[in-house]
């Protein structure tokens, strides 16, 4: 099976996505969520910026790049380099500046990603298995300049209720209770990508989602999106039809923004449930791979799934509230009728500023834990009697479950720059027990414009 259109529109990006206009003032930063600095390399651009800035413009435009290296272990033990980038336009407009609607913006986001290198795929995971996870999680399946969201919304009720309608990505407004600063895919950010019913990060749909701040601390979420099994592919990178649309997916989330002993913490809770034609593992493989099955099911019409995220600031360095220690674990849970990875989970511990001569560096060190479905299981095993594709493969493993480790350091070399190696351990690469545990040595860097 070709793991790149299953796969196609998990892959996030890192650079985390600004909250609501309606969101009381919460400057979580020892939670891992770095404000873009003031200063980037082009400054303010001949007096560009801050003429834009008053007119209501705010932009980022930032660079990414991620670099992996199979140092021992995986499928192919043959060294290899892979290499991605990405450039990341990300803007709100704010209206009210340009044509007096009090609380009404816009935001866009454009992502140019270049030189798809994959070194999970490549090397490190038997290539006859779906991908558990990817050692640089900005891949994401071709070279491309793609719309990933523009929307139009409006506060109301002084700011208590947000609406926003148009062309959507999911990281607007859910599962954003932990950065995406880890390389490995499992580590970053939260678990709702692993639903694969919707989009992560530069791939949009039509949407509409409602935020209500019920309390100075809780907001509720809720959304109607097209489900578009199409979304992530070349054709639709600026598309605005709804061709390919399978039905709905409809997500609720709960977000609580508190503190503990003085300190920040960011927690989530959200499901979502989409009655888009889905791929019944257990039953699907009939169709297209010719094995029995006297139920004759390949298809099922609905699927769920159920994540959770907490992000807690347990020390802070000396008196400085901005360096500290931060706790995170994420667990996503899905169906496993229709989803491979229906179990997966993981911990991190960050700490900002950990040297008084480097306050603004970071140190992470993160363990995740994917599980394969028992009905994908039997789906690759209807794969595996398949006598066309034993003969052609000779080969085709079930999966059991996966363990993948990152330690990085940051290095804020200027405000703009900052580099980011790391060093990676995988247990069972592509959850396959047969595969050679793997270690990989990681780099990102990202340079904001």
């Amino acid at each position: 099976m070709d793991a790149k259109p299953l796969y196609g529109w998990l892959f996030v990006a890192s650079i985390s996505v600004s909250t609501p206009l309606f969101a009381a003032p919460f400057i979580p930063t020892a939670l891992g969520f770095e404000p873009p600095p003031e200063q980037g390399l082009l400054g303010d651009m001949l007096g560009l910026r801050p003429r834009l800035k008053q007119e209501g413009l705010n932009f980022n435009l930032a660079y990414l790049s991620q670099t992996a290296t199979n140092l021992h272990g995986g499928a192919d033990t043959r060294r290899k380099t892979a290499y991605i980038d990405q450039f990341a336009f990300t803007f709100t407009q704010n209206l009210e500046t340009l044509i007096r609607i009090p609380g009404a913006i816009i935001e866009g986001n454009i992502v140019n990603r270049n030189h798809n290198q994959n070194l999970a795929m490549q090397r490190l995971q038997d290539t006859s298995v779906p991908m558990t996870d990817l050692a640089q999680e900005s891949w994401g399946g071709q070279s491309i300049t793609r719309l990933g969201w523009l929307t139009a919304g409006r506060s109301f009720f002084e700011g208590d209720l947000f609406w926003r309608a148009g062309l959507m990505n999911k990281v607007q407004v859910f599962d954003q209770a932990i950065p995406c600063d880890f390389q490995i895919l499992s580590l970053c950010g939260g678990k709702s990508a692993y639903s694969m019913t919707w989009n992560n990060w530069n791939v949009h749909t039509w949407g509409t989602s409602l935020e209500w701040k019920a309390t100075s601390e809780i907001a509720i979420k809720v959304a109607l999106m097209e489900q578009n099994s199409q979304a992530a592919n070349r054709g639709h990178a600026w598309s605005v039809s709804t061709q390919h649309s399978k039905g709905i997916i409809l997500p609720i989330e709960a977000e609580w923004k508190t503190t503990v002993n003085q300190l920040p913490g960011l927690y989530t809770l959200g499901v979502s449930w989409t009655n888009a034609e889905q791929t019944h593992l257990a039953r699907g493989a009939s169709q297209y791979w010719g094995a029995s099955d006297p139920n004759g099911y390949a298809k099922t019409h609905n699927s769920y799934y159920l994540w959770a995220a907490a992000n807690q600031q347990v020390t802070q360095h000396t008196n400085d509230p901005l360096r500290g220690m931060s706790l995170s674990a994420s667990l996503g849970l899905g169906d496993k009728r229709t989803i491979r990875l229906p179990w997966v989970g993981s911990v991190s511990a960050r700490y900002r500023g950990m040297f008084d001569a480097r306050p603004n560096d970071w140190i992470g060190l993160g363990v995740s834990y994917v599980k394969v479905g028992s009905w994908a299981n039997r789906d690759q095993q209807q794969k595996k009697n398949s006598t066309d594709l034993n003969e052609l493969t000779g080969y085709w493993p079930t999966g059991s479950s996966a363990t993948n480790a990152e330690l990085f350091y940051r290095f804020e070399l200027t405000p703009w720059f900052q580099l980011q190696p790391s060093v990676q351990y995988w247990h069972n690469p592509g959850a396959v027990s047969d595969t050679l545990d793997a270690w990989v040595m990681g780099l990102k860097t990202s340079v904001t414009f």
